[in-house]
């Protein structure tokens, strides 16, 4: 993966923000089942962040590649469900340079 491109970039985003995601999952039971709230807050600011930066790039490679609307559609639709960055990097992304 080569990130000094744009492109790279959001690939990389893509696992990150699908990692985040994860952890964002995991840390809900310690705040909602123990009480403990600061990994939840934590975690969820990183993620906030990772999503935003995640469709930014999304938008800029959508009008930099040329994607078609189903493309950058089903790419956003995979931010939002656990691992779907993961299958949209495998299925999506990888093919193209």
């Amino acid at each position: 993966m080569e990130v000094r491109t744009l492109f790279g970039q959001f690939r990389l985003l893509a696992i990150l923000e699908g990692i985040s995601f994860i952890s964002f999952g995991l840390t809900m039971p310690l705040k909602y089942l123990m009480d403990i709230k600061g990994p939840n807050y934590v975690v969820g600011m990183i993620h906030g962040f990772l999503f935003l930066a995640y469709v930014v790039y999304l938008l800029i490679n959508h009008f930099d590649k040329q994607w078609s609307l189903s493309k950058s559609g089903l790419l956003f639709i995979a931010s939002l469900l656990p691992f779907g960055t993961f299958v949209a990097d495998a299925k999506l992304l990888r093919q193209q340079k």
